[in-house]
């Protein structure tokens, strides 16, 4: 049987301490995620429901996304923003009919849960947070489509094609797709569900019924390193790790995924709109790779990047990718060069040209 072990043993502090960083060999989980398929354990990801008869109007009208007219057995993506436009939570999104389902970064539920209860007032919804009840797994690689059709769900439908709803105020400029759609499907037997994803497919099912899930998929486990891996190749950002206080969604490329540029009025959303309008947002997302000659330690979340000896942003996620080395994700300033030579830490970086 293969040993797992969990973040925790590794650093109590990180974020992702209730997952298992690896089963022995990250490079091999890497590359069966990357060429083949896997099951990656998230369960320690926070989960909410919404029951209620205006649960969809009424996270319309709280969030970036477009929701009123979502239909049952698909998914999202979903911003809250400040009043000036800022990123305070982040979440995945998957409607079953009844319910909504929200999943988030670990142990942010509360903080979320508290700020919609916060916005009920008289409407008809009852959010909770379900994380001890819920567990989210994630089956990752080229090869998701059999493993899905295997646990009598799939193929899914690829995201994009499910059309988003029509402009309330046209502006002539709007990229044809704003949003992006995942479709849903029902798993069998386990009451839960299943979400195309970039990666593959998140499964939300009941804690309970996750041996038997593990059990049905067959599919050799990967840990939360490999998908992070992953998941910073794909430059794909996510919420404090790429984002700080004063993070604009156009800057880690949220826009695209989670934000409806033509519907009605949200918090942040004249931010939104002169980012989207006026020019470039003031920072960037980018893939770094580290030289990895003067440390082979990669460097602590929000890490300064520096350029000539100048703060010009921070180290969001370093992983130890299986082909391209040190790498990391960063949030550096607009005018930063492509070409430049940055300095994190003791490392010398470089901005991938792709």
């Amino acid at each position: 049987m293969l040993s797992a072990v969990p973040v925790a043993a590794l650093d109590p502090a990180d974020p992702d301490a209730g997952a298992v960083a690896h089963y022995g060999d990250p490079n091999r989980e890497q590359r069966i995620l990357d060429t083949e398929v896997g099951l990656v354990d998230r369960s320690h990801r926070s989960v909410l429901a919404v029951p209620g008869a205006d649960r969809l109007t009424w996270l319309h009208s709280l969030t970036t996304q477009h929701l009123e007219s979502l239909p049952p057995l698909t998914g999202s993506e979903l911003l809250v923003l400040s009043p000036h436009g800022h990123v305070e939570h982040h979440a995945v999104l998957t409607d079953d009919g009844a319910k909504t389902w929200l999943d988030l970064e670990p142990r942010a539920g509360d903080a979320l849960l508290d700020f919609l209860n916060r916005m009920r007032f008289l409407m008809r919804v009852e959010p909770a947070n379900v994380t001890d009840d819920w567990a989210l797994l994630s089956i990752v690689g080229p090869q998701t489509d059999e493993a899905l059709v295997t646990l009598g769900v799939g193929p899914l439908l690829p995201p994009d094609t499910v059309p988003v709803p029509e402009a309330k105020f046209a502006t002539g400029t709007v990229p044809s797709r704003p949003t992006v759609r995942y479709s849903a499907a029902r798993l069998p037997d386990l009451d839960g569900w299943a979400r195309r994803m970039p990666f593959g497919a998140d499964l939300l099912v009941p804690r309970a019924a996750v041996p038997d899930l593990v059990a049905a998929a067959g599919l050799p486990p990967a840990g939360i390193w490999a998908f992070e891996a992953l998941r910073v190749a794909a430059r794909r950002p996510r919420f404090g790790f790429e984002t700080d206080h004063r993070t604009l969604p156009a800057e880690v490329g949220w826009t695209a995924a989670a934000v409806h540029l033509e519907k009605g009025c949200y918090r942040g959303q004249e931010t939104i709109a002169r980012v989207h309008h006026l020019g470039r947002p003031p920072r960037k997302l980018v893939l770094l790779h580290l030289d990895g000659v003067t440390t082979d330690e990669l460097p602590p979340r929000h890490t300064p990047v520096e350029l000539g000896g100048r703060a010009v942003g921070f180290v969001g996620t370093a992983v130890r990718h299986y082909e391209l080395g040190m790498i990391a994700l960063a949030v550096v300033k607009q005018n930063v060069a492509q070409d430049a030579v940055l300095q994190v830490g003791p490392s010398t970086a470089a901005i991938d040209p792709s």
